[in-house]
């Protein structure tokens, strides 16, 4: 699509030409594989960094200093541009691909998951849309809302303007009060999330028995996922406990789903 959107006649010397500039989040994202991974006499991929910024005061460079030191594995990628490190990577089985909402949905056994997760200031409220297939272990990631400072009004006039006020939601238990007034705006079919005894580590789980399929426009969700790691002890050893970094959409997509995680191997009280 982006070379056909290249139309028209340009005079010599000049020449036709579209510039991107990204920071390198996914490893497995297309961009990676048509303008970096194969060699082409038409595009030209050049990676730079803070470095290479001489208009950077020294304020500026500081927060990639201390970004080096107290976030690594961010500062790799916002720091010296390298592509998403997926080491130690909670979920592994997904891929980006585009897909037709309607016609996943119209399959034997399919059904629609919605979760939603709190934030306000420093964190995002996130509002997951998925479709599981218990019987083919794939869930569809189709849709997202992720926002900073959302009242809850906003939530859910959000929520509603895309088609989803009716749909059964799961969200938060920690926001009880949250989701009294969410209610009250019109979304009648939320209710909260069961929290217990090792609740995410089962959530996870389960997730991880399934192939993650997600739909390109769901930026903030591909972020997330590229970047949900497993957190390690001070040996830098991992352990059985995911980072609180990059955890609102994966804790919105196990909410969503627990209803499907509950059974006689898990338990979510």
């Amino acid at each position: 699509m982006l070379d056909e959107s290249i139309r028209g006649k340009i005079e010599e010397p000049l020449y036709k030409q579209i510039t991107l500039t990204f920071n390198p989040w996914n490893e497995r994202h297309w961009l990676k594989k048509r303008f970096f991974d194969a060699e082409d006499d038409n595009i030209m991929a050049k990676t730079t960094n803070y470095m290479c910024n001489e208009w950077l005061d020294d304020s500026d460079k500081k927060l990639f200093e201390d970004m080096k030191k107290n976030n690594p594995r961010r500062y790799q990628v916002a720091g010296l541009g390298n592509w998403g490190i997926v080491e130690g990577l909670v979920y592994e089985n997904w891929e980006e691909k585009e897909f037709d909402v309607n016609e996943i949905s119209k399959r034997r056994g399919v059904k629609s998951a919605f979760g939603l997760d709190f934030g306000y200031t420093n964190d995002p409220s996130a509002f997951f849309c998925g479709l599981i297939d218990v019987a083919n272990k794939e869930i569809y990631v189709f849709d997202e809302i992720y926002k900073n400072a959302m009242k809850n009004r906003q939530i859910a006039e959000e929520i509603i303007r895309k088609g989803y006020g009716k749909e059964k939601i799961v969200a938060d238990s920690q926001e009880p009060k949250s989701i009294d007034e969410l209610y009250d705006l019109g979304l009648k079919g939320i209710r909260k999330s069961r929290k217990g005894r090792d609740s995410i580590n089962n959530g996870v789980q389960y997730i991880q028995d399934y192939k993650i399929i997600i739909h390109p426009r769901c930026v903030n969700f591909i972020t997330e996922i590229s970047n949900y790691m497993w957190d390690k002890d001070k040996f830098d050893n991992p352990i059985n406990k995911p980072v609180d970094d990059f955890n609102h959409l994966m804790d919105a997509m196990r909410y969503a789903l627990e209803s499907y995680s509950k059974g006689p191997t898990f338990s979510f009280d």
